[in-house]
């Protein structure tokens, strides 16, 4: 085996790098679950998750992947049969519409070229000419890990409501919740789906649903089979702090740590160092003379960004350059983009020295993989967050 001296750099788009006071929170003993110690953790932490929804209603907590969390928003919702209109952003909007369609739902999915977010024009379009509405909910990833492109959620909303669409909005927050500024409320989302192991600082293992009284209404009807996943058990028994199943004790530990950090450095802060950590990525891809492939200036995100290699360049032979001589680890293309993009996840538990070190592993990396480059790109970087 490699010796490796220093820390491993996980640069992916998550998981992402769990600090190491949430690590010591999650090492404490684990406690009775059904005890009143537990159900005095339990209370507390669904008041202290609200703020990163920016949501008063309430938030259901899964022992589950993310993907987990999509079928949740999917069956407390809706009934066999339904109609569902989604968008073609990227690697992770497809496996949605692909779930969508397996749980018996009928889905629209609005082609695109996963170099743009969702587009509300063709949303109000399509919800316009839906004179029978029998479109029962629109599915959106608000950032598109695959892709880097972040959808305008509040125009989504706008042109539902400009149609005076009675449809449900489900958002997928997972690479965002915690990074971009996200508004389950002001935005009317009924239903936001989110995981642990990005933004939240945590390892994989929780995923939620932010759920709205649209919503909530909703699932009195819904006819989609569930049990495990039914809000209406989980909610009741929050009340009383407890879950009807065994839930991720340690995790949620960790989770009670994760939020206390965010909201010490403050939301806006976060979301800002988030912007910085983006437009700094941006300016070292630019600067080396190659493409982000986000190609909308409104939706860069925040969280990652994809890094589209030239014609006759194989961006995985590059990233296993990088692992093998920088010990980093790089996000591979998806889907259609396999072999033609990079991933550099820049959020989490991150900051500027971290950046530069990424970028500059990302720059020997080219050179050894024998693609050009221009040589400004990680001055222009270091200039970013200089003047930020």
């Amino acid at each position: 085996m490699t010796s490796r001296t220093g820390r491993h750099f996980l640069q992916i788009p998550g998981p992402t790098n769990v600090p190491d006071q949430v690590l010591r929170a999650m090492s404490a003993p684990t406690i009775d679950h059904r005890g009143p110690e537990f159900a005095a953790l339990t209370v507390r932490l669904l008041d202290l998750i609200k703020p990163v929804f920016a949501t008063s209603g309430p938030v259901v907590i899964y022992p589950a992947s993310g993907t987990g969390a999509w079928e949740a928003a999917l069956v407390n919702t809706l009934s066999p049969g339904d109609r569902v209109l989604a968008f073609e952003t990227g690697h992770f909007a497809t496996l949605w519409r692909e779930m969508a369609g397996a749980l018996g739902l009928k889905v629209d999915f609005v082609p695109g070229d996963w170099r743009h977010g969702a587009d509300p024009e063709e949303l109000a379009r399509r919800l316009a000419a839906d004179t029978k509405r029998v479109i029962k909910a629109v599915c959106v990833v608000h950032n598109e890990t695959s892709t880097g492109v972040t959808s305008r959620i509040a125009d989504i909303r706008r042109a539902i409501d400009a149609a005076d669409h009675p449809a449900l909005l489900l958002v997928d927050t997972i690479s965002s919740l915690g990074s971009i500024d996200y508004r389950h409320d002001e935005w009317g989302v009924d239903v936001t789906v989110a995981g642990s192991q990005k933004g939240l600082m945590l390892p994989p293992g929780l995923s939620f649903n932010a759920v709205s009284e649209k919503a909530l209404v909703a699932s009195k009807s819904a006819r989609l089979k569930k049990s495990f996943w039914d809000w209406a058990p989980i909610i009741e028994a929050n009340k009383r702090g407890f879950f009807p199943y065994t839930p991720a004790t340690n995790l949620l530990y960790g989770l009670s740590e994760a939020l206390e950090m965010l909201y010490a450095e403050g939301l806006p802060e976060v979301y800002a160092r988030h912007t910085r950590h983006s437009a700094a990525t941006r300016a070292a891809v630019v600067g080396w003379g190659l493409e982000v492939l986000c190609a909308d200036e409104r939706e860069h995100s925040g969280s990652l960004t994809a890094v589209l290699l030239p014609d006759g360049h194989d961006a995985d032979h590059v990233r296993k350059i990088i692992l093998e001589r920088f010990d980093m680890s790089l996000g591979a293309g998806l889907g259609r983009l396999s072999g033609r993009i990079f991933r550099i996840g820049h959020l989490g538990h991150f900051n500027d020295l971290t950046l530069a070190g990424t970028l500059a592993g990302v720059r020997m990396g080219l050179d050894l993989a024998g693609v050009r480059v221009e040589p400004g790109g990680l001055g222009a970087a270091l200039e970013v967050l200089r003047d930020a």
